[in-house]
């Protein structure tokens, strides 16, 4: 068996298919001559006959049945192994936007599976999933719903989790129930259609009070003027996880209950690319829960991540 080649057993299989030699020289993009040598080379490496064939007909022999299945197993296993050599080369090149966060060790996290090449547009969770839709993006952390995969065609797996708190004045920092917070809803949907959605089914389902604003400052300085105008502590927002806080401001943790915005890598339904599906497992795989299922946690209704109620 020392002289079988792959290119051989390939050629054993286009054959078995076909049961023509023309037919499956012209699949091959080979000589029908050429074909036939082949075939024969290999019947004599491997010390069986594979084909009965005569002017008319060819069909397998009961050894050329029986190796057939063992032989297309073979070719995928031959096929997985040059796949995964090219992606541990970085032949692979896998497209990933977000939108302010990112796991820290991305880079060493995926090396061996992919090339992935971060985005420099920097965009809207709403606008980062539309993109993976579109193909744009091969994949993207950002906010989604339940909703949003089904209707962008889209997959997705929990990535990280923030826990959101309150920023107020004076100096108390004892935890505040979530209900006696301020939450902040800007008019630019354009900007903000993800965090607003996420906003109001807070003040809805929480009781917290709903502060409409219009100059874009759900984080930023311009966030921290907004504290100071309130009478309540305000609810920070993901994108304001590290910025730091003012001297004449503190921090409160929210409790009763504790809220969680949660970070989806998402895919397109259909995505077959090994790269890309290899990468989502790198950054997924031992995430775990992060603690958003606990039973003092919430999470909007229709947050993909969240339990059945």
């Amino acid at each position: 068996m020392t002289g079988v080649e792959l290119r051989q057993l390939r050629y054993f299989v286009a054959v078995a298919e076909e049961l023509n030699f023309g037919r499956a020289a012209e699949r091959l993009l080979i000589a029908g001559p050429s074909l036939s040598q082949q075939i024969k080379s290999l019947e004599r490496d491997l010390g069986v006959r594979l084909f009965d064939r005569d002017r008319r007909s060819v069909s397998l022999t009961p050894a050329g049945a029986a190796l057939l299945p063992h032989t297309r197993a073979l070719l995928e296993q031959a096929d997985a192994l040059r796949r995964r050599a090219g992606r541990l080369a970085g032949s692979e090149s896998v497209r990933l936007g977000y939108v302010n966060w990112l796991p820290p060790d991305l880079t060493s996290r995926t090396a061996a599976v992919a090339k992935v090449h971060i985005d420099a547009w920097v965009a809207p969770s709403h606008t980062q999933a539309a993109r993976v839709a579109d193909g744009s993006l091969d994949l993207a952390v950002c906010w989604v719903r339940t909703e949003d995969l089904k209707r962008l065609g889209l997959r997705g797996r929990l990535i990280g989790a923030d826990r959101l708190y309150a920023v107020a004045k004076g100096a108390d920092t004892s935890e505040v129930p979530a209900r006696d917070t301020d939450v902040l809803i800007d008019d630019d949907i354009t900007a903000w259609a993800s965090w607003n959605v996420y906003a109001e089914e807070l003040t809805q389902v929480i009781g917290a009070r709903t502060v409409r604003i219009s100059d874009g400052a759900i984080t930023g300085p311009a966030f921290f003027d907004h504290v100071r105008r309130c009478r309540r502590p305000v609810v920070n927002s993901p994108k304001g996880q590290t910025n730091p806080i003012p001297p004449d401001l503190v921090r409160r943790e929210i409790v009763e209950p504790k809220i969680y915005w949660t970070w989806s890598l998402v895919w397109r339904e259909k995505e077959d690319r090994p790269g890309v599906l290899d990468t989502v497992d790198a950054l997924c795989d031992g995430v775990g829960d992060l603690g958003i299922h606990a039973p003092d946690v919430w999470l909007p209704a229709d947050d993909p991540h969240a339990l059945p109620r």
